[in-house]
């Protein structure tokens, strides 16, 4: 039997998807599963032969009939049988079953309820094996009984499976930045043995031997789905070569793809840690595809107003504002707009909605948005989503004062010499607020001095602390409470020349008591030489 007979129209793109999980499923369909073999021997029972077998000949027909015994069958099967291949025949004949119609969902959990079977129990075991297929086919297996249907997924099992989701997002990501390490390494010994020439093959034709290589794990990277458009793991990013995925990164995030739509879900992935696990991974360079799929979970997730909310507590306009200046790809650029309009519009408190824009424009968005006008799409969403944006971000930036971009500045961790900094009629009004909200802004210059690597981040913190110290009387003493002090004297010694010049500059603020009298201070890689205290 062909596989187009086992799917509706609608889904042969899916068949001819190049992921591992759909390739591996193709050839299971193949297969031929001596069910005799397992019934002689006791294995399975004198029902559940005749039950598979027939499903095996005349699915659709004997399903309607015999639904109930369907049902009973594929989840004793599941739970009692232990061979690999079996196992992956049974999952891959289930989800066909699911896939072919969706109400199907209701009818195992309301046939398992009155057997008194679990239907959760069998495919959570399934998470813990070895085999990769098994893991990933019971997880989607899962996510369709948990969102296709009238019943949801009790909580205790529910934790459980969005903590797989999110450690397997996490292990695909990291197997994922170690292959790129890896194939990194090859591609500079292969560079360094050409001496920065092509390499040429016995008819003396040239050749790239990186891409060839990547090539060839491109053809396994992709996984497309229906109703999020075809995947695009394009090999060519800003001109590089992006190298894919780990080969079930994109099945996972397809199941939480699905668990996120449903609300009562989204603040189980939260408590789980689940958006931290997001922005990590989109921190790094993955593909497009699995960027649109970890996006599509975050504008999914900013549907509940409370979420849309918390959401930049966790870096995500700072991050998505990173990938829309750097994206080529449409989808990529319409799910970022769609996920910056929902932190604007849902959340009910609209000093939220202000703190939002006020960080979308310090993160250059307005220029993104400026550059995305000049250009034509054929979705009328993205153009949509464009002038709304744009007429808020511009709005902001009217009522916005110089202490909210200020704040919003340091609270992004993304320090520059911006103008407000070296205004002395700012410090002169504003210092004494960096005391707010517990000292929040002042322990967060504290903090970036403490972890960052960027030199302009660190002179900048620098500079800051010591323009607060010189005009709020009390500063030293807070600076002191909180080790401010001790970490600005420590880039006294920075290698960066700017660094330790800023540094000086704060550390004779914190020593030397305030007067009359004018300092002035060289900058080792300036002409000018100006600063007063």
């Amino acid at each position: 039997m062909t596989t187009a007979l086992y799917l509706p129209e609608e889904n042969i793109d899916m068949i001819a998807a190049t992921s591992v999980l759909q390739q591996q499923a193709a050839d299971i369909r193949t297969r031929t599963i001596n069910w005799a073999s397992y019934m002689q021997s006791q294995m399975i029972s004198q029902e559940d032969y005749q039950a598979i077998s027939a499903l095996d000949k005349s699915r659709a027909a004997y399903l309607t009939q015999n639904s109930t015994q369907v049902v009973k069958t594929l989840l004793n099967l599941v739970s009692h049988l232990s061979k690999d291949s079996t196992i992956q025949y049974i999952l891959v004949l289930l989800d066909d079953l699911l896939q072919e119609d969706r109400s199907r969902v209701d009818l195992f959990h309301e046939t398992s309820g009155k057997l008194k079977q679990c239907v959760w129990g069998p495919f959570l075991n399934l998470l813990n094996r070895q085999d990769g297929f098994i893991v990933n086919m019971s997880s989607r297996i899962l996510a369709k009984f948990a969102c296709w249907g009238h019943e949801t997924m009790p909580k205790s099992d529910l934790n459980f499976y969005l903590q797989f989701l999110k450690d397997q997002l996490a292990t695909n990501s990291t197997a994922y930045l170690q292959e790129m390490a890896q194939l990194a390494k090859r591609a500079q010994t292969i560079i360094v043995h050409s001496h920065g020439q092509h390499g040429k093959d016995h008819h003396g034709n040239q050749y790239s031997p990186s891409v060839a290589m990547l090539q060839q794990r491109h053809d396994l990277a992709n996984e497309t789905y229906r109703d999020f458009g075809n995947s695009s793991s394009d090999q060519q990013q800003d001109g590089k070569c992006v190298i894919p995925n780990n080969e079930y990164i994109q099945s996972v995030a397809r199941c939480l793809q699905m668990m996120l739509r449903v609300d009562e879900y989204r603040f189980a992935f939260v408590s789980v840690d689940g958006i931290s696990t997001l922005i990590r991974i989109l921190s790094t360079r993955v593909n497009f595809q699995v960027q649109y799929q970890l996006i599509f979970c975050l504008w999914v997730l900013t549907f509940n107003p409370l979420l849309a909310a918390k959401m930049n507590k966790f870096s995500v306009i700072p991050i998505l504002a990173d990938i829309l200046s750097d994206c080529a790809k449409e989808k990529v650029t319409r799910i970022i707009l769609a996920v910056f309009r929902n932190l604007i519009e849902k959340p009910e408190d609209s000093s939220v909605a202000k703190d939002h824009c006020i960080a979308m424009v310090q993160c250059k968005v307005l220029k993104q948005l400026s550059i995305l006008e000049q250009r034509r799409f054929d979705d009328e969403d993205i153009t949509a989503d464009v002038e709304y944006l744009s007429e808020k971000l511009q709005n902001s930036v009217q009522d916005l004062s110089s202490f909210d971009e200020y704040a919003t500045e340091v609270r992004s961790g993304r320090l520059e010499w911006s103008p407000v900094h070296k205004s002395a009629k700012f410090w002169r009004e504003n210092a004494q607020r960096l005391n707010e909200k517990n000292y929040e802004l002042l322990r967060i210059l504290v903090h970036l001095l403490e972890t960052s690597k960027d030199a302009i981040i660190l002179s900048v913190a620098c500079f800051d602390i010591g323009e607060y110290v010189r005009h709020y009387p009390r500063g030293k003493h807070v600076l002191e409470q909180l080790g401010g002090k001790q970490i600005v004297m420590q880039h006294l010694g920075h290698e960066d020349p700017n660094v330790r010049y800023e540094a000086l500059l704060a550390v004779q603020k914190l020593m030397v008591p305030l007067d009359t009298h004018t300092r002035v201070y060289t900058n080792p890689n300036s002409n000018s030489e100006a600063i007063q205290s």
